[in-house]
């Protein structure tokens, strides 16, 4: 492991989207030999703009077309909570990774629920706020830590570190801009389509608007920090995982 958040080698970026915060992590840690693959060609056309990838597939995660222990180590930010069947993407990411490679990925966590404002009218339900804000963002889960290692151990990989981010104040920061963007986009689209879907139909979808600057670039710089070396953190409530986990060939 190099001084930064992300090896040497060739690298995956799993669910690379825009490419917008990976080219921002690009930026701090230094070009590395990078493929992205998503299964919206819309977002691969503004991830080709960047001009870090040498290579983009349209895939699912569950189906990336390249050979067995092919990449040094692959990259998910803020894409495995969104999938329904996510046993098989984390096999393929055990496939395509060469012995102790490292996967490295950004989730939200158990507390994230927690650590939002909630309803803005009085007297409204926070759990039927809760469950609209899960549909709109396409959550299916909020695993915690023990979680995330079963699950991996089964493929193959295993935790060696874990750090919380984004505490409260900055999940409602996040929470306030989205209630006058995504959440009335959603509203306008009737709870039918995603936000993503609604912008580009009214021809508002820009790369990078998914989280904000300021946001992506603290995320970024998280990444691009060792995570071995990461600094203590006070006991509060945090809204997501960034978490790495390593290719160990003893649980194969």
């Amino acid at each position: 492991m190099v001084a930064s958040g992300l090896p040497e080698g060739r690298g995956l970026d799993l669910g690379c989207g825009d490419g917008l915060l990976t080219r921002i992590i690009v930026q701090l840690v230094g070009p590395r030999d990078l493929v992205g693959v998503d299964p919206d060609p819309a977002e691969l056309a503004h991830a080709r703009q960047t001009g870090i990838y040498s290579a983009l597939h349209e895939a699912g995660g569950d189906s990336v077309p390249e050979p067995d222990a092919s990449f040094d180590w692959v990259l998910s930010n803020s894409v495995l909570e969104h999938i329904d069947h996510i046993e098989p993407v984390l096999a393929e990411v055990g496939r395509l990774l060469r012995p102790n490679g490292e996967f490295v990925f950004t989730v939200p966590g158990p507390d994230f629920h927690a650590c939002l404002r909630g309803p803005m009218l009085p007297g409204a339900s926070r759990d039927v706020y809760l469950r609209r804000l899960d549909d709109r963002l396409a959550h299916r889960r909020y695993w915690d830590l023990s979680e995330w290692r079963s699950a991996l151990a089964v493929n193959g990989m295993r935790v060696v570190s874990a750090v919380s981010y984004f505490d409260a104040a900055q999940v409602r920061r996040w929470e306030s801009m989205a209630r006058v963007t995504a959440g009335v986009l959603y509203t306008l689209g009737g709870r039918r389509q995603q936000p993503i879907e609604i912008q580009r139909r009214l021809g508002l979808r820009k790369p990078g608007r998914h989280l904000p600057m300021p946001l992506a670039r603290s995320l970024a710089g998280l990444v691009a920090m060792r995570l071995n070396h990461a600094p203590a953190q006070p006991p509060t409530k945090f809204g997501c995982f960034l978490i790495k986990a390593v290719k160990d060939p003893t649980l194969i």
